[in-house]
């Protein structure tokens, strides 16, 4: 089972995103704020990491895990509200490897994740 950290602000994002990405097969850890998924990501490095945009110090969080031993084999999705290229771009260079597009559902979630929870079983 592969484990995915879930950074995001709102509570009921993190509650439905959880169902869903267990629902998966991930075993999905979630924080709040980037100190909490610092602290989670060095304890154990996760497979993927789920970055929410809007959060203060995110760009920091990707670049910090990029530098962990292992940090480079994470799959980063950078959460943003709308498909800004500045915003995009911020995460890019953070090291984000893709993006995800809110509000999600579950068509997307398993559209996106399926194939990688998948590869994990």
């Amino acid at each position: 089972m592969q484990r995915l950290v879930l950074v995001d602000k709102s509570v009921i994002i993190r509650k439905v995103a959880k169902r869903i990405l267990a629902d998966l097969g991930f075993l999905v850890s979630e924080a709040d704020n980037v100190e909490a998924a610092m602290s989670i990501c060095k304890g154990r490095v996760p497979a993927v990491l789920i970055v929410d945009a809007d959060l203060p110090g995110a760009t920091e969080l990707i670049s910090d895990v990029r530098k962990l031993p292992g940090g480079d084999k994470v799959k980063i999705y950078y959460c943003l509200i709308e498909g800004k290229l500045k915003n995009m771009m911020q995460g890019k260079r953070a090291g984000a490897d893709d993006f995800l597009l809110k509000p999600f559902d579950r068509d997307i979630l398993t559209k996106v994740f399926s194939e990688q929870a998948k590869t994990a079983a």
